[in-house]
């Protein structure tokens, strides 16, 4: 039997119309590079101390020891957080301090949910 052979309320069912709005193209592309961003646990971990330091803010130089890796490997993740809207980057001097977008955590989380969500029921 095909769904072509099955009572229209039954058909309708899988063939329904979307009932809300789903993700723009644009909107994707920016969630799933946001997600990229983070699905990397030095990435996470980065934002986690970032997030903990005095003021919410930190050196790149506080940042290379308590994640083990080389400098140029911490810089590298911290230009994709950057690059991804959730880390700002302010220049003091040779140094480099990071902080969280305020908002942006939660405006990822909050994306994310609302796009694999179910709606309308």
């Amino acid at each position: 039997m095909s769904v072509v052979d099955l009572p229209l309320e039954v058909r309708g069912a899988a063939c329904s119309p979307a009932a809300a709005e789903s993700l723009s193209a644009r909107d994707a592309d920016l969630l799933a590079r946001r997600l990229k961003a983070v699905a990397d646990p030095a990435r996470l971990r980065l934002l986690s101390i970032v997030a903990a330091h005095d003021g919410g803010e930190a050196c790149v130089c506080d940042l290379q020891e308590p994640l083990g890796l080389s400098q140029p490997t911490v810089s590298h993740h911290l230009r994709v957080l950057t690059d991804a809207g959730l880390l700002s980057r302010s220049k003091r001097g040779t140094w480099a301090y990071y902080a969280l977008v305020p908002g942006a955590a939660d405006a990822l989380g909050a994306a994310f949910l609302a796009s694999v969500a179910p709606r309308g029921r």
